[in-house]
C-alpha cells in the first residue's frame, strides 16, 4: 500500500444534483452514491463552471474558468502546452488511467501523454447510439424530446459499461504495486437520449417521480427557452410525458449508481478502500422538463444545469458530513494535488477543499461563478450538430443573440446573471432557490444588484488570463538572412 492515497474520480455526464438520494430525492434509487456520501462529505452548495460537457471538464482539469483561455466550445480542447490534472498526477508519481473514450477534453495526443492506460481494456459491443430500439418514430413529440425508451431486458455492453469493466480490471492489476494510482471514469450516462435497459427502465414508478418546474412559471427568463421549446415542439408535452422522461432518466442514474458500486467494490477487494480518495461529481446537469425544456443550453445557468452533486470520501474526510459552503468544480484540482503531495506548476483559480474535510462548517468562497455562451461575432465557430441536435445547432447559428455570453455569480442569498445580449437576471435564493422569478427590475434590490455587479467585474479582471510559469527567452537566436 502506498503512503499516499489513491484517487478515484467517478464522473457521470449530465447528472442533476437533485436526482440523487443523498441530495434529498426520495424517489430515485442511488444506494451506492448515498453510501459514498455516508462515508464522506456531501457538498450541498457546489457549482460547475459551465453547462456544457467539454468546457466544464476542461475547467476541472485545469482549475481555469472557461474564459481564461477560450475553452468555451466543444472543439477547443486542451493542448500539450496547457496544464491538466491527469498529467500533473502522473508527473507527481501516480499511475494514471482514463477508463473509456471521452474525447471531449484533450486534443490529439494529450490523452496518451497524460496517462499510463487510456481507452478500453474491455471493448464495448456497441457505442451509445448503435443497436437502439426507438419507442417512437422520428417526428413524434417524445422523439423530439430525446426520449428513446426501453432498450431491452439484458445488460448492454456499451461504452460506459466497457469503461467500468476496464476500470475494475485496471484496479485489479495495479493495486498490488507500491505506486499510488489515480483513476478517472468519465461516463456518458445519464446524458440523453433518455434510454436504458431493464431492470433500470422499470425501476421507478412513473406516478412517484416529481413534476418539473412548469413551463409558464418562469418570469423574466432568457429568450432561448421559448425558442428552444418552439423548435422542438415541447409545448405539446404533457405531465405524463415528463413523468416518463424523468423515470427513464432516474433509471439511467440508477444504472450509473450500480456501476459506481462495482468500482468501489473493486477498490475494497484490492484492500485499498481506506487509502483511496473518491470524488463523485458531474460536468453539468439537465433541464429534465424544467420550464418545459429538456437537455441543456450553452448559456443556460439555472441550478438544474450548474449545481453539482459533489461528494468526496476517503482518508481525512469527516464521515457522514455535509458542507454548505460555496465551492466550485475547479477546487477539485488543488485538492487532489494537496492530497497527493504534488506542487502545482501553473496558475489556477481553485481553492483546496482539504480544510473543509475536517471542518465542514468552515468558510470557503463568498461567491461562486459559472459562465457560458459565445460572442455572436463568433457565430461561424459555433457547433454544427445534426440528428436530434439539429434544431439546437440551428437556433444558435440563426439567432446567436440567444446564446450570447453569460456569467453568473451566486452568494448564499442571491444570484445575478449578466447577459451580453439579453436582459440580466437577479434571483432571491432564500425564497426562490430554483431561480424562477427574475427580479432584476425591482428597484428595491438596486443596492444588491450594484454590489454583485462589482464582485463580478472584480472576478473577471482577476481571472482574465494567466501567465505561464515557464518563460520564453527574449531575443532568441535566429538564423539571419533569406528563407
Amino acid at each position: 500500500m502506498s503512503s499516499r492515497p489513491n484517487v478515484v474520480i467517478f464522473m457521470p455526464d449530465q447528472q442533476r444534483a437533485d436526482a440523487v438520494g443523498a441530495f434529498g430525492n426520495t424517489v430515485v434509487q442511488t444506494p451506492n452514491i448515498d453510501a459514498l456520501a455516508a462515508r464522506g462529505m456531501r457538498f450541498d452548495n457546489a457549482w460547475g463552471q459551465h453547462s456544457v460537457c467539454g468546457p466544464s471538464r476542461v475547467s476541472l482539469m485545469t482549475g481555469w474558468y472557461p474564459h481564461v483561455a477560450g475553452h468555451r466550445t466543444l472543439d477547443n480542447l486542451l493542448t500539450e502546452n496547457e496544464p491538466n490534472m491527469l498529467r500533473l498526477l502522473r508527473d507527481g508519481g501516480y499511475q494514471v488511467c482514463l477508463a473509456g473514450n471521452r474525447g471531449d477534453v484533450f486534443a490529439a495526443g494529450v490523452t496518451e501523454a497524460s496517462t499510463d492506460v487510456c481507452g478500453y481494456i474491455v471493448e464495448p459491443a456497441a457505442n451509445l447510439f448503435e443497436s437502439l430500439s426507438m419507442a417512437h418514430p422520428e417526428g413524434h413529440r417524445m422523439f423530439q424530446a430525446f426520449y428513446f425508451g426501453r432498450q431491452g431486458d439484458k445488460p448492454r455492453l456499451d461504452g460506459d459499461e466497457a469503461a467500468v469493466q476496464t476500470a475494475i480490471a485496471w484496479i485489479d492489476e495495479v493495486s498490488s504495486r507500491d505506486q499510488p494510482f489515480a483513476l478517472w471514469v468519465p461516463l456518458v450516462n445519464p446524458h440523453p437520449p433518455f434510454m436504458v435497459e431493464d431492470p433500470w427502465f422499470s425501476l421507478h414508478d412513473r406516478a412517484d417521480v416529481p413534476l418539473p418546474i412548469p413551463r409558464d412559471a418562469g418570469v423574466g427568463k432568457p429568450g432561448f427557452m421559448a425558442e428552444y421549446r418552439r423548435r422542438y415542439g415541447w409545448d405539446e408535452l404533457d405531465e405524463a410525458d415528463f413523468r416518463e422522461i424523468t423515470a427513464t432518466y432516474y433509471g439511467m442514474v440508477s444504472r450509473t449508481d450500480d456501476q459506481l458500486g462495482r468500482v468501489v467494490q473493486a477498490v475494497d477487494r484490492a484492500g485499498e478502500l481506506d487509502n483511496t480518495i473518491f470524488v463523485y461529481l458531474t460536468d453539468h446537469g439537465e433541464y429534465l422538463g424544467d420550464f418545459g425544456l429538456v437537455e441543456k443550453w450553452p448559456s443556460g445557468l439555472d441550478p438544474s444545469l450548474v449545481r453539482n452533486p459533489l461528494i468526496v470520501a476517503g482518508p481525512g474526510v469527516t464521515e457522514g458530513s455535509v458542507c454548505s459552503a460555496g465551492v466550485e468544480l475547479i477546487d477539485v484540482l488543488p485538492t487532489l494535488l494537496e492530497v497527493g503531495d504534488i506542487e502545482s506548476s501553473h496558475t489556477h483559480f481553485g481553492r483546496s477543499l482539504t480544510p473543509l474535510f475536517a471542518n465542514p462548517g468552515a468558510e470557503h468562497r463568498a461567491h461562486v461563478f459559472s459562465e457560458g455562451g459565445f460572442s455572436p461575432q463568433d457565430v461561424d465557430l459555433f457547433e454544427a450538430a445534426g440528428w436530434i441536435y439539429q434544431h439546437k445547432a440551428d437556433i444558435q447559428r440563426e439567432l446567436p443573440e440567444l446564446v450570447g455570453k453569460a456569467q453568473a455569480i451566486r452568494s448564499p442569498q442571491f444570484t445575478y446573471v449578466y447577459r451580453q445580449c439579453e436582459s440580466d437576471e437577479l434571483y432571491l435564493r432564500d425564497t426562490d432557490p430554483h431561480e424562477i422569478v427574475n427580479v432584476v427590475d425591482d428597484p428595491r434590490h438596486g443596492d444588491i444588484l450594484a454590489e454583485l455587479k462589482g464582485h463580478l467585474l472584480d472576478w473577471l479582471v482577476a481571472t482574465s488570463d494567466v501567465i505561464p510559469w515557464n518563460a520564453d527567452p527574449r531575443f532568441p537566436e535566429i538564423p539571419h538572412g533569406w528563407r
